[in-house]
């Protein structure tokens, strides 16, 4: 079996529910603490064994390539301010992983920004994060997903249950139990189901391991829910023919494209952090909510 070694970030949106701020600021560089939420999946995949990052961008984002590219003059600046700390960090980071910028041209859907990876993939089992989902977890999304597929052979959705309300803004799974607790063999799954469409409670947030035929099922697509190309119809496709695995996932999502998830994404990092965990406990201690 086939390495996953390879990583796909989507991170093309307009981010239009962050605005005003996305319309100058790509969303996925706005501030968890001190790092961009880029980082953190970045550094998912990374942890997760991963050693090849390709990221999907769009126009207006080359700051992303900036913070992954390592600045001579800025690490002059800082070794010679005596900050080698700072300076060793910043190399980290650029060194982290092989890390590639691709950019999609039409903001057409998620099928086809993943599809901008094909020749990158080359014929290789492939993670996809999706750019607006940051999972803090004790063991790495990517790397639960990865051990499963490891045990099926297949590519592996991962899901959680959402509520009745909920599920209308993401996907149903149609889907039976396996042996291992909280893993399932996904035979279908719909888009943004309607009432009545539902199969399960069970929906993919934001993170997948995909194998190759995913391209041939994306090259087969019409526009579906949005007037998009969307990656779930080119996996419900691969389910349907073959089947696919679904494990719900240890971790926290925090949707990064809300303004309420980016806030509580950094309250969490922010509690973590030695520099900012006392005052920020005891100034949320003493809000009178």
């Amino acid at each position: 079996m086939t390495k996953v070694r390879k990583a796909v970030i989507a991170a093309a949106g307009l981010g239009t529910r962050m605005l005003p701020i996305s319309h100058a600021v790509p969303k996925e560089m706005l501030p968890i603490v001190d790092l961009p939420a880029i980082y953190y999946l970045v550094e998912e995949a990374v942890l997760s064994g991963i050693s090849d990052v390709m990221i999907i961008t769009g126009r207006g984002k080359e700051a992303m390539e900036n913070f992954f590219d390592l600045s001579p003059e800025y690490m002059s600046v800082l070794l010679s301010k005596g900050k080698e700390k700072e300076a060793q960090r910043i190399k980290d980071i650029a060194e982290m992983a092989r890390i590639s910028f691709i950019r999609q041209t039409e903001p057409n859907g998620l099928a086809m920004a993943v599809k901008r990876a094909e020749s990158f993939v080359s014929g290789e089992p492939f993670a996809v994060l999706y750019g607006d989902d940051v999972i803090f977890s004790r063991e790495p999304v990517c790397r639960q997903l990865i051990d499963a597929y490891e045990r099926y052979g297949l590519s592996v959705a991962g899901v959680k249950e959402v509520s009745d309300s909920e599920l209308s803004k993401y996907c149903s799974l149609k889907a039976e139990p396996l042996e291992t607790e909280g893993e399932y063999l996904v035979s279908d799954m719909i888009e943004k189901p309607r009432e009545g469409e539902e199969f399960s409670n069970l929906a993919i947030l934001g993170r997948v391991i995909l194998t190759p035929e995913i391209f041939a099922k994306i090259d087969a697509l019409e526009k579906g829910r949005g007037g998009e190309y969307q990656l779930t119809d080119a996996m419900a496709a691969l389910a349907r023919e073959k089947g696919m695995a679904a494990k719900i996932f240890e971790g926290d999502r925090y949707d990064l494209g809300s303004k309420i998830g980016f806030l509580k994404a950094n309250i969490v990092k922010g509690l973590e952090n030695g520099e900012t965990a006392d005052e920020l406990r005891a100034f949320l201690s003493e809000l009178k909510l």
